[in-house]
């Protein structure tokens, strides 16, 4: 059976590009610093996202979470977007790890106002912890993927710099924003002390984040990594890939992903009781509301499974879609002609 999957962007498969050369990458022990294509890779990955240095990580829960033991305490509190993956889907780790408190906001743009994070910010007061780090989110996962308003994330920056509290960026897709913004990566990266991004979704590479910051803050963070269990030791073979992820030609490869997107979102829309925000359809993520169908979304995604077409129910009417490199036009025109026939 043809399988188009359209629950996530995690699927996309190394280029022959990268397969080419992972199996060729000399290896060194990473711990030691002595792994060439690792030494490379964080030094790439600086220069790019426009900070001191980097270390690459296993996964980019890891690394957000490295990021909050680094700017933190135990017993501090930080300030993000309600819905916030760091907040929501990362298993509760700065909480159990970190000991940490999340204060969450909500906006659905994105990013929450700087008065309300200005509102949020603890007294000092014995009674309350201390307000220690602002998280943003670019893209945002939990609201389809789109680009928070960079004149907001600009003001946090600059109102969090005057209260001296660091700000970090989970920036699994900030690649994707910089793609559909048109902008360098590091114009979206410059309002953020440290950031995280994914080597592993959209980019292409089998295993892998990198964290970004400041000299001090990443030698901090290499022994959080550490305690992490993120020294992998002979890392060659996954960094040369990731190496070949942040490559201009390979990150230019995220706009297919996104016409793809407007391609199935464009033909969804099209069919009764379907409706789209295309305000939304910002990357490549598609949040389809089918509350005016006369199919509940659970039905809606075994009946699509049962075609070969695989789907996330967001919520019990809305359901997710992304598109990625493994899929094409054909699978798109597959998807819209198997749910027409559906509804």
């Amino acid at each position: 059976m043809k399988i188009v999957d359209l629950r996530r962007d995690t699927i996309t498969l190394p280029t022959t590009a990268m397969v080419d050369t992972a199996f060729k990458a000399t290896l060194g022990d990473s711990v030691y610093g002595e792994d060439p294509n690792q030494v490379q890779l964080e030094k790439l990955a600086a220069e790019i996202l426009g900070k001191e240095a980097s270390i690459f990580v296993p996964s980019g829960t890891m690394g957000n979470l490295v990021a909050l033991l680094s700017h933190t305490n135990r017993g501090d509190e930080l300030i993000c977007e309600e819905n916030a993956h760091i907040r929501l889907s990362e298993t509760g780790g700065g909480a159990m790890v970190g000991g940490l408190m999340f204060r969450g906001i909500e906006d659905h743009s994105g990013v929450p106002d700087v008065s309300a994070i200005e509102s949020a910010i603890r007294a000092d007061d014995i009674h309350y912890p201390p307000t220690s780090l602002i998280c943003t989110e670019i893209t945002h996962y939990r609201y389809g993927g789109i680009i928070p308003p960079l004149e907001k994330i600009a003001a946090i920056y600059t109102f969090a710099q005057k209260k001296g509290i660091p700000v970090h960026c989970d920036g699994a897709r900030i690649f994707n924003a910089a793609v559909a913004l048109n902008k360098e990566v590091s114009e979206l990266t410059y309002y953020s002390d440290s950031v995280m991004v994914s080597l592993s979704k959209g980019l292409g590479a089998p295993v892998g984040s990198i964290l970004v910051g400041q000299h001090d803050f990443i030698e901090k963070a290499k022994k959080y990594r550490k305690m992490l269990g993120g020294g992998m030791r002979q890392t060659g073979w996954l960094a040369a890939c990731g190496i070949v992820a942040l490559q201009k030609e390979n990150i230019q490869l995220l706009y297919e992903d996104h016409q793809n997107a407007i391609r199935l979102a464009q033909g969804i829309a099209r069919l009764p009781g379907v409706k789209i925000d295309f305000n939304q359809v910002q990357t490549n993520f598609i949040l389809v509301d089918i509350t005016q169908t006369s199919i509940s979304g659970k039905l809606f995604l075994e009946k699509l499974k049962e075609k070969g077409i695989l789907v996330t129910l967001a919520k019990p009417t809305l359901i997710r879609m992304v598109t990625s490199r493994v899929v094409n036009e054909q699978d798109i025109e597959y998807t819209v002609e198997t749910i027409s026939n559906l509804l």
